[in-house]
């Protein structure tokens, strides 16, 4: 079952979520599963059209897979039954709540997402309550079945022995760096000045000088509302906000301005649009405090005096980021640097900014940056000392240089021959039709003649 070594059901799960847009192709059932379970090919459709958009490569002979990682999710969740999982509503919920909250920041608003699709999101979340539910309970069951499955070092070098010379993966240069952070302080001075800036756009609001949405449009520093007049729908308590911005928004009444109020990313006001229950449509306006030249002077003076610190050694990098550096989320990693989408701190040299790698390249690996100022990923500057951990040159993959990378890779292929040993330990006691069209998929021809094996013994 090969099918299974090359996408596992999460990756399938992650992928299908659920789509927006309506689907007009003709349809009939192409599989049965179990007593009721059915697949439409409108259903693989979908999400071949949905894997087309993650990968260009995708193509219709790739649809086999598909149709085997939807048969094994319905075979996941009849397995639930008997085994009595559950998933409460409130967890249903609040997975749509996030698969609409990405569909919302994609299209920019609800309101065009509901142009989009052509339903409102209440329709949207009632149209895929079952969906959702169905893909939580089979994750749930699949991770029943592979929370035990570990691998040892033994195995990894096993594994790795048995790959053919010529198919080992070429990796790229690759570093590691850590960073410490100070984003300069602001002088009490410049926050008074923005928060009197505030007051003086509020009162002309409310005075009916100006409209929330056009002083949005003018003064906000917010570069994510600004020029939609400073409109966020969909705004949950949840939801990636500062506490003290939910907290003044689900005070208000709709139609109702806020006070001015402060988080960390500077000086608020809110307008409620319209609130139901849980959730808010509002404008807002921010006015972030001006970092004078003499505040960024004062944070590279700090590093300065910090980085000497580590190149005596009077402190190791890991204790100066907790004691020093202003970015918390560096605190929790001890300041390395991740991918954001995979959490590898072995980052990809050709894929650093220019500026970055120029600088990276005249390090020494255990060698600490000069202190400078540079733009963070909300495009705000700061400042920060840059520490060359380790370094690797282009090269063919191997255990020394490799090991956690071919470890995951051999982890993932024991977990799949789990479940395929489970699948084929299952599938006599399961009911599977799978249509004509679909019988000449090679990954699935196992699958058929052992369930056809079980029909004719019953």
């Amino acid at each position: 079952m090969p099918g299974l070594a090359k996408a596992s059901l999460v990756m399938i799960l992650l992928l299908s979520g659920f789509s927006v847009f309506a689907q007009e192709s003709a349809d009939k059932i192409i599989a049965i599963v179990g007593k009721n379970r059915i697949i439409l090919q409108s259903d693989l459709e979908m999400q071949a059209g949905q894997a087309r958009q993650q990968d260009p490569k995708f193509n219709d002979s790739m649809k086999c897979l598909l149709l085997q990682q939807m048969i094994l999710q319905k075979l996941l969740v009849e397995q639930s039954e008997r085994d009595s999982v559950r998933i409460t509503d409130e967890d249903v919920d609040g997975q749509l709540d996030n698969r609409l909250r990405y569909f919302i920041q994609l299209y920019g608003s609800k309101e065009k997402l509901e142009q989009v699709s052509g339903k409102t999101v209440y329709q949207l979340k009632e149209e895929y309550r079952e969906l959702i539910r169905e893909q939580m309970l089979a994750e749930k069951v699949q991770q029943t079945i592979l929370e035990n499955v570990k691998i040892s070092p033994a195995e990894v070098d096993a594994f790795y022995k048995k790959l053919p010379v010529d198919s080992l993966p070429f990796f790229p240069a690759t570093v590691e760096v850590g960073q410490i952070v100070i984003d300069p302080p602001v002088s009490q001075e410049m926050n008074d000045y923005a928060r009197q800036k505030l007051e003086g756009i509020r009162q002309e609001i409310v005075d009916g000088k100006k409209t929330f949405e056009l002083a949005a449009g003018f003064y906000s520093d917010d570069p994510g509302s600004r020029d939609n007049g400073g409109r966020y729908d969909g705004v949950t308590r949840n939801g990636p906000w500062a506490a003290e911005f939910v907290a003044a928004a689900f005070r208000l009444q709709n139609g109702e301005i806020s006070p001015v109020f402060k988080t960390k990313f500077g000086y608020h006001i809110i307008q409620m649009i319209n609130r139901k229950g849980d959730e808010a449509d509002l404008r807002h306006i921010l006015i972030k405090p001006e970092v004078t030249s003499g505040d960024f002077k004062k944070a590279i003076e700090t590093l300065d005096s910090i980085r000497t610190l580590l190149v005596t050694g009077k402190t190791t990098f890991q204790e100066a980021v907790g004691k020093y550096s202003t970015d918390e989320a560096a605190k929790r990693t001890g300041g390395i640097v991740a991918d954001p989408n995979t959490g590898v701190s072995e980052l990809d040299m050709t894929k650093l900014d220019p500026g970055m790698v120029l600088m990276l390249d005249s390090m020494q690996q255990g060698g600490y940056s000069a202190p400078h100022i540079f733009l963070t990923d909300q495009h705000e500057k700061s400042c920060r000392i840059v520490y060359l951990k380790s370094r690797t040159t282009p090269h063919k993959a191997n255990l020394k240089d490799d090991y956690s990378k071919i470890q995951e890779v051999a982890l993932q292929q024991k977990k799949s021959l789990k479940m395929e040993n489970w699948v084929l330990t299952k599938l006599p006691t399961f009911y599977l039709k799978i249509t004509s069209d679909y019988q000449d998929c090679n990954i699935l021809k196992k699958w058929i003649i052992i369930s056809n094996g079980s029909k004719n013994n019953q």
